[in-house]
């Protein structure tokens, strides 16, 4: 299961109601920063996240909407004193902004806190046992981006009807049958997980896209998520200025997850020239499972 917090909804310029980018996914005793714009320090306080066990960003790419927030929460995290090592993954090119900005502000190779810069690279980039996060290529303007997916293990249950039946003792015999391991009673009898384990269930997938001016490519990783994170800065009577900027409409992100047979699609990155409403028409026009993320919104997978 995944837990989102919302803490930043806007496209690149922030409104009253909406921070720059920032989205926290909470997972088997983990707590991941996706992106890090102005600000995100006030937006984990308010949402009530806070900063414990905040030790990993993941950054879609190297624009500053999305990168400005690390030196202030870098700051608060020295403040208090965090011994954590903070690991910040992103493409090459992000990283080397990410590096110049700190050293213009506390020199060159230095950071306020233990700090570790991880490339990108499409494939997995952390297998957490509960789940894994991979990564895979996205095209937005000149950058080196990056999505994310975030997938879960299933798991099978262990029937307790056919543990009574087989008479299979509590303790360290059962734990090995649900781990998958066959086990030897007393008697001699051998035991199989399949004997007693029931249908697997509770695999999740959660992907989340940053900016991005296509979604071409972006099939084949979106593919039966249960959430689809992904913007929709501009509707499609402005598609020619989306491609200019480099941005999707509603609807091509919309047709994408029907595409892919998403079940929930949450757009993000929001512009404040369209309301609200005329965003929602645009995509469930198309894909009706559709939300619009609003800054505090939490949404479990």
């Amino acid at each position: 299961m995944f837990e989102l917090i919302f803490l930043g909804t806007s496209a690149s310029v922030p409104s009253q109601d909406r921070n720059h980018p920032g989205l926290l996914v909470q997972a088997g005793g983990q707590r991941i920063l996706v992106d890090c714009g102005e600000g995100i320090q006030r937006q984990l306080l308010t949402s009530g996240a806070g900063f414990r066990r905040l030790d990993r960003i993941l950054l879609t790419h190297g624009h500053l909407d999305h990168i400005l927030g690390i030196p202030g929460l870098f700051s608060t995290l020295r403040l208090r004193r965090s011994a954590d090592i903070m690991s910040v993954h992103g493409s090459p090119g992000t990283l080397d902004v990410v590096i110049r900005m700190l050293a213009g502000l506390w020199g060159e190779g230095r950071a306020p806190i233990p700090l570790q810069l991880v490339p990108l690279t499409p494939g997995q980039v952390l297998d957490a046992g509960a789940f894994e996060i991979n990564c895979f290529p996205v095209r937005h303007r000149d950058t080196d981006s990056f999505g994310f997916a975030f997938i879960s293990k299933a798991r099978r249950h262990l029937l307790p009807e056919r543990l009574a039946e087989l008479a299979v003792p509590d303790g360290a015999i059962r734990k090995t049958l649900a781990d998958g391991g066959a086990v030897t009673l007393d008697d001699g009898r051998i035991i199989t997980p399949e004997d007693v384990l029931g249908p697997a269930s509770g695999g999740k997938k959660l992907v989340i896209v940053g900016d991005t001016e296509t979604t071409d490519g972006l099939q084949e990783h979106v593919r039966s998520a249960d959430v689809l994170v992904i913007e929709a800065t501009f509707l499609q009577r402005d598609a020619a200025t989306a491609r200019d900027y480099g941005h999707l409409t509603a609807a091509e992100a919309a047709t994408l997850a029907a595409s892919g047979h998403v079940g929930e699609l949450v757009l993000n990155h929001i512009s404040g020239r369209y309301t609200d409403e005329e965003i929602l028409d645009e995509a469930r026009a198309i894909f009706p499972d559709t939300r619009i993320a609003s800054d505090f919104d939490r949404v479990t997978v």
